[in-house]
């Protein structure tokens, strides 16, 4: 089982992970600072390390390029009091394992902890090709945690929107990325999603490509093809006897919160398009 390393001096954080169910079996350790973090790192084991949420993005990102070179497979969660778009690319590209801003909720921390412990070849999992505060693309490890975790860094880099907004924008977007992982990809862990997230002033941008061979349009099965809740429900049902993730209603909830969704013709690229409004 492994060890969590938790920094801060509220010990209320190290106290849910170490009672939440997710992470029951693993060693969950409290420390003050990231140079006692350190000094546990050269000292023995050590498998994640959640950051300090007071302590400045900086800080965090000098102790992660530490960490990495004492113990290289350990994974890092990040926390902080607030993240820049540069700051979320910047955690990217040092391989961090997820970002949270503050308030943190700790069941979630538990979850995600629980996530990265499990997660072996979790360094192939995402990689940043284009990072920029404007433009972002990102190649994604066909697979879940690796979907769930771009959502949370796009969260994140999506911050300056309404919380409300936010996360049905996210859920929205993970629901495209998994339609791609599963339709384009067959949820195959060697196969890759190209992801491009973009801001102008007056929209939001998302870009979905999969390695797959398209979709014929004029298909309807496996998909809701009108907005009635009867029809969502029993293509739900449906796909779930088959043993296929229940698709009907999370592409009703897509077409509800973006403005546009754009197919290529080959139907292997989608846009997602949200209209900001200005004042």
């Amino acid at each position: 089982m492994g060890r969590v390393l938790v920094i801060g001096s509220d010990e209320g954080l190290a106290t849910t992970l170490r009672e939440s169910a997710a992470l029951r079996g693993h060693t969950v350790d409290a420390c003050t600072s990231t140079l006692e973090a350190l000094k546990e790192a050269r000292l023995g084991p050590l498998d994640l390390v959640v950051t300090d949420a007071g302590t400045q993005v900086q800080e965090d990102m000098a102790m992660v390029a530490e960490l990495d070179r004492l113990r290289p497979g350990v994974r890092t969660i990040l926390l902080a009091p607030a993240l820049t778009d540069s700051d979320v690319v910047t955690a990217l590209r040092a391989q961090v394992f997820a970002c949270f801003t503050a308030p943190v909720n700790p069941l979630e921390i538990a979850d995600m902890a629980a996530t990265a412990l499990k997660t072996e070849d979790w360094r192939r999992g995402i990689e940043v090709v284009s990072g920029l505060p404007t433009w972002m693309t990102l190649r994604v490890a066909c697979g879940l945690i690796s979907a769930d975790r771009i959502t949370r860094f796009l969260t994140e880099w999506e911050s300056a929107l309404p919380e409300d907004q936010r996360d049905l924008l996210m859920t929205a977007f993970r629901e495209m990325l998994l339609n791609a992982m599963e339709h384009g990809a067959g949820f195959d862990p060697g196969q890759v999603i190209e992801v491009t997230a973009a801001r102008t002033d007056r929209a939001i941008i998302f870009h979905i490509r999969d390695p797959g061979n398209g979709f014929d349009r004029n298909a309807v099965s496996n998909a809701a093809r009108a907005n009635d809740p009867d029809s969502v429900m029993a293509t739900m049902e449906n796909r779930e006897a088959a043993g296929l993730r229940a698709g009907g209603l999370g592409m009703l909830i897509v077409r509800q919160v973006v403005d546009e969704m754009v197919y290529n013709e080959r139907g292997n690229e989608v846009l997602l398009i949200k209209h900001l409004k200005k004042d």
